[in-house]
């Protein structure tokens, strides 16, 4: 869903990259999880840190020659900025297309709407180095958690669009809205946590937040969607006649 998964799909060179590279997608996300028994070997070195983020850092300058250190570091950085570009590509061009070409300049040319983008790419990698430079990472795992949250209700306009034409577009704009806000209050009244618990009698039920407004979402749209159909065909004649 997420916006910037289709940069890297649209420049990948064949469909055959793209199969490639969903068929090593969970062995990719199998070594991330590895990198977390990272902070077991930093605990099993007794390494003592003022924040999370400066264990592996730590724990490589502890246990590695100053010249292998460095390497680790240098590898850190272009870890963090590589996802950080991909990332800032999906928005700069949302916003070039959705925003200034329709609002601001309609008549821009392909040349002017790379210009665009490439400057407003910039300004998002800016920003995002700012917010996590002078706010503290709680906020950022924050939005990461309301990120995921927010994009998952687009899920019903993007998906049930391309198999089916049920769905109004007066019904999805409601599903989305009631999720993204119900999702929203949830979260935020629960101290921005993934899961929420709900009781029904004496029995309560965990679930997460972002899957349960995704469920109320496909309601509203389907209700919308089904009060709208019923009333077209009664209104098609008065509009003929």
């Amino acid at each position: 869903m997420y916006p910037h998964t289709l940069t890297g799909v649209f420049a990948s060179k064949s469909a055959d990259t793209i199969r490639k590279n969903a068929m090593l997608l969970p062995a990719y996300t199998l070594l991330l999880g590895l990198i977390a028994l990272r902070g077991y070997m930093a605990h099993a070195a007794n390494i003592k840190v003022n924040s999370p983020n400066e264990v592996v850092p730590e724990l490589f300058k502890r246990l590695f020659p100053s010249w292998f250190a460095g390497f680790a570091f240098a590898a850190i950085a272009v870890g963090a900025l590589v996802p950080a570009a991909v990332m800032s590509i999906g928005p700069a061009n949302l916003f070039t297309r959705n925003v200034w070409k329709a609002y601001v300049n309609p008549a821009i040319s392909h040349a002017g709407e790379a210009s665009v983008a490439k400057i407003t790419s910039l300004v998002v990698k800016v920003g995002a180095l700012a917010f996590t430079i002078l706010l503290t990472v709680q906020y950022a795992l924050d939005l990461q958690l309301l990120g995921g949250l927010w994009i998952l209700q687009t899920f019903p306009a993007l998906v049930f669009s391309v198999f089916t034409r049920w769905f109004s577009a007066e019904g999805l704009h409601a599903g989305w809205a009631v999720g993204i806000l119900w999702g929203t209050y949830t979260a935020w009244s629960n101290g921005l946590k993934p899961l929420a618990t709900i009781t029904l009698g004496e029995t309560g039920f965990t679930f997460y937040v972002g899957l349960g407004a995704l469920i109320l979402n496909i309601a509203v749209a389907a209700v919308v969607s089904a009060i709208i159909g019923r009333r077209s065909p009664a209104a098609e004649p008065a509009a003929r006649s």
